[in-house]
């Protein structure tokens, strides 16, 4: 199975353990944007909709996009009170778009999923001139050498999921590959923005999120077990807390 199919095993651990997008990064996506009632927008990759209340708050017309049936029909149930919002289940690459139609799209911790270039020059397609394209990722860093709790997440990572890849906490240098890719692709008036939170997890709450990870859901269920009851009895140790630190990136483009 592709790792980006493990998402949609478990819709509801996925509502309830991702977080939600802070307001001043939507505040900058929605200023960006200039919604209205007769707006039409696209969503790639809703999920469980971490990102889509602040936009159909707007009284836009919505339309999102979802591979995961599960995720599909969660958030069609989430959200099916909300008037012109609809979800198309499949994949973004696959499906017919109107092209030149959409005044807005945006895409909360998906997009890379998709093959680039070949998805950036999609998008270019289906927003209308002086359309606006948004792209924001989470990224969780619970690796601080100067964190105990953090420390035992080293820990257990390194005895189940050996690796010598140095552990980067996301910064400025890391913005320019994607802003390099949105100047590539012909947008118009790229901007980047950096945001910067931190989570306070207990045990079970933190073994939930794991279980929203693809890579963490791919491993072999024994090794998945050992893992998170040794991580469970390592936090447990140093106060049974974990402080995820998160950096958030949101690209701003406009189509000429």
């Amino acid at each position: 199975m592709e790792l980006r199919l493990k998402f949609d095993e478990d819709e509801l651990n996925y509502e309830r353990y991702r977080p939600q997008y802070p307001e001043v990064l939507m505040k900058e996506v929605l200023q960006s944007f200039h919604l209205g009632p007769h707006s039409q927008v696209l969503e790639i990759g809703i999920g469980t909709g971490q990102a889509t209340q602040p936009i159909l708050d707007t009284g836009c017309s919505l339309t999102a996009v979802e591979l995961g049936r599960k995720l599909a029909a969660f958030a069609e149930k989430k959200f099916q009170k909300a008037p012109n919002f609809q979800v198309i289940q499949g994949d973004f690459m696959d499906l017919e778009l109107r092209e030149n139609s959409w005044d807005a799209l945006y895409s909360a911790t998906a997009f890379h999923w998709l093959p680039q270039p070949q998805a950036l020059e999609k998008v270019r397609r289906l927003l209308k001139p002086q359309g606006c394209l948004a792209l924001f990722w989470n990224h969780p860093y619970p690796n601080r050498f100067d964190d105990c709790s953090n420390q035992i997440n080293r820990q257990v990572y390194q005895q189940f999921c050996p690796s010598d890849q140095e552990l980067k906490e996301f910064d400025e240098s890391d913005l320019k590959p994607w802003t390099d890719r949105l100047i590539k692709a012909g947008f118009d008036s790229v901007q980047a923005h950096l945001y910067h939170r931190v989570r306070t997890l207990d045990i079970q709450d933190y073994i939930g999120l794991l279980n929203t990870y693809s890579d963490h859901r791919a491993l072999p269920e024994a090794t998945r077990l050992a893992f998170e009851q040794a991580m469970a009895k390592g936090l447990q140790s140093v106060g049974g807390q974990i402080r995820i630190y998160y950096t958030l990136d949101l690209y701003l483009a406009r189509k000429l």
